[in-house]
């Protein structure tokens, strides 16, 4: 099992689960209203193969700090280049930066600086290629709309239970093969009205950030962009957009999953580690 742990960056406080091995380094951001424990069966496998990793609570999310007042992508921006710079000093290599959609957005975002310590990164059906309708389809869920318009104070059992079934059939290509502790871990943080109406809340103000967030033909880094092929929430024709800005470079691979939703890290875990392990053991350089 992965070692929790508490660290501070670019000020905010948040939670890691870490695993020691050898290098290079993987640090792991999971995508909106999720948190680290999305990486639990990518961190299993990863520990088996004796790989140095971090998985983080982004800010506003998980037991991460709130997020502040004003744009969110520059304070994600800030957070991931502060962990990066972390992982690397620690390990003595440079990182590889793996995120789930709003963190793929984030780790492309990261592969365009020349100042960060990378050796590549790996976006996951990142959010940002195309207009958000995922946000649409969260904010319009039968289940989670019913959880805000109840009159009445509702248990906490009650809104994980709205909130798991919707996160299983909104990720997931087979919701009802989603393991029960997936869907536990994911709404352990989603324990009452206000927290499921904070999330909405920084998904708005994420819509207009997420419109044209990139400037790909900056990235300088290695790239392995991983698609689920029956991604609802983010549809795998935006892979088009990183595939003609890098497509003439020989560090750049795409893969597409059959038969997988928006979460390949879960979905199919072995065939997510096999692609990771193999794009960290032999970067190519991008320039």
């Amino acid at each position: 099992m992965p070692v929790r742990r508490r660290l501070e960056l670019a000020g905010f406080a948040t939670r890691g689960l870490e695993l020691d091995g050898d290098g290079p380094p993987l640090l792991l951001l999971h995508g909106y209203a999720d948190s680290a424990d999305t990486w639990r069966r990518t961190l299993e496998r990863l520990k088996r193969a004796g790989r140095c990793a971090l998985a983080l609570d982004m800010p506003g999310f998980g037991a991460a700090d709130e997020l502040r007042p004003g744009p969110v992508l520059p304070q994600l921006d800030a957070f991931a280049a502060a962990a990066v710079e972390l992982l690397a000093d620690e390990a003595g290599e440079d990182v590889v930066l793996i995120g789930n959609s709003l963190g793929g957005c984030v780790a492309l975002r990261a592969g365009e600086r020349r100042d960060l310590p990378l050796a590549g990164i790996v976006p996951v059906a990142p959010a940002g290629l195309e207009h958000p309708g995922w946000f649409r389809i969260i904010e319009t869920a039968p289940l989670v709309r019913a959880v805000l318009a109840s009159p009445l104070p509702l248990p906490p059992l009650v809104v994980r239970a709205a909130v798991g079934e919707a996160y299983r059939q909104l990720a997931f290509a087979r919701p009802r093969a989603v393991a029960r502790d997936v869907v536990s871990a994911f709404t352990h943080h989603h324990r009452d009205r206000r927290t499921v109406s904070r999330y909405l809340t920084t998904g708005r103000r994420l819509l207009a950030e997420l419109v044209e967030p990139f400037n790909l033909a900056d990235v300088a880094v290695p790239v392995l962009l991983v698609w689920g092929e029956r991604d609802r929430m983010v549809p795998h024709r935006g892979s088009r957009r990183v595939i003609d800005a890098l497509g003439g470079h020989d560090g750049v691979t795409y893969e597409l999953i059959e038969g997988c939703g928006h979460c390949p890290q879960i979905e199919e875990p072995d065939r997510f580690t096999e692609l990771l392990l193999a794009f960290a053991a032999a970067p190519r350089s991008v320039a």
